[in-house]
């Protein structure tokens, strides 16, 4: 690696630390270098608060350091005032003199306007370093802004035998207690979690994250005719709770209910979403609704346990056409990770 890829390396690694946190916003950290010392450092640590920008140059020591230092920042800082103040122009201001990114912002209120603002007042900006691992890093973002819509994960656990339930739809449980924990895991860095009616009649869910730590995401049921005990889980109004339908529309304290039309109704559901800047969705099923998305070719990650327990009948999982990009043994579980082709 180049010094330049290994500093970029750094802002990916400071800006994790913002996962659950910033969204909707990206994720971004920042690394300030002068005559080879890494000066000050910063990131993101939560939506409508200070950018990774500004924390960067906070945790300076001596503030006449920061002029003809080097920023690293993984994306393009922004030149517009939204919640705080354009990041472009503290640059400016502090005098850098040399700005080095990895991935150009694709919101339109910025889309290369930072870029310029720094190039016009005499920075050296060098852009595209670890272009890949940046955009991986804000796929969420960048998908929102590419295709109105939020980043769509599929999650499920099936048998070693192909199933993810036995005919009843009972299916506790299939994939084992590690397992369990890191999809709470998951939950706490995406936005929402969705279920179809079969899997919150049956499984009565909370979609909370109780295994783990951080911030609980927005409930997401479907249930087209409102047939759902308000007994569930799903309704204890403990959580952000979204219900969609094509009845009603209604609002209650942590709870709404969404009424969409049945010809268009996935395409309306995110939109509805996209509008309401959940900008990630982790799909956790049942099986109907899961192989919905994927028929409507509406996902762009999946994540499947397969556990060595065999069920012989049942509820078969779904048939995901993707590319295998991870494979990883977990306690008794393999997992997998595909994406879309």
């Amino acid at each position: 690696m180049t010094p330049d890829e290994l500093l970029m390396q750094r802002t990916f690694d400071l800006a994790l630390l913002g996962v659950g946190e910033v969204s909707p916003n990206p994720r971004v950290g920042c690394v300030i270098v002068k005559d080879g010392e890494v000066i000050g450092e910063g990131w993101h640590k939560k939506y409508g608060e200070a950018h990774a920008e500004v924390n960067a140059i906070a945790s300076v020591s001596e503030i006449n350091q920061i002029e003809g230092s080097t920023a690293y920042v993984n994306l393009e800082p922004c030149s517009h005032v939204g919640k705080t103040p354009p990041c472009a122009d503290m640059l400016i201001q502090y005098g850098i003199k040399r700005l080095v990114i990895s991935n150009q912002d694709i919101n339109p209120l910025v889309a290369g306007e930072g870029i310029k603002k720094c190039k016009a007042a005499g920075i050296e900006v060098i852009a595209g370093v670890l272009e890949q691992q940046g955009y991986e890093l804000n796929k969420r973002f960048f998908i929102s802004h590419e295709k109105q819509r939020p980043f769509i994960i599929l999650k499920w656990a099936q048998t070693s035998d192909g199933f993810m339930a036995h005919s009843n739809y009972e299916s506790r449980w299939i994939s084992s207690e590690l397992s369990r924990q890191l999809v709470h895991k998951w939950r706490s860095e995406e936005d929402a979690v969705l279920v179809g009616t079969k899997t919150a009649a049956h499984d009565d869910p909370n979609l909370t994250v109780r295994n783990w730590s951080g911030r609980n995401p927005v409930r997401l049921v479907i249930d087209r005719f409102l047939r759902l005990s308000d007994r569930l889980h799903l309704f204890d109004r403990l959580v952000p709770t979204v219900c969609f339908n094509l009845l009603k529309h209604e609002e209650h304290p942590n709870l709404k209910l969404v009424r969409l039309d049945e010809e268009d109704f996935i395409s309306q559901l995110l939109a509805w979403l996209h509008k309401s800047k959940i900008q990630s969705v982790l799909v956790e099923g049942g099986s109907q609704t899961l192989s919905f998305f994927i028929g409507a070719n509406l996902w762009d990650e999946a994540r499947i346990f397969t556990s060595p327990r065999s069920f012989k009948k049942g509820i078969k999982a779904p048939e995901l056409p993707g590319d295998l990009i991870f494979r990883q043994q977990i306690s008794t579980d393999q997992f997998q990770v595909y994406h879309r082709h």
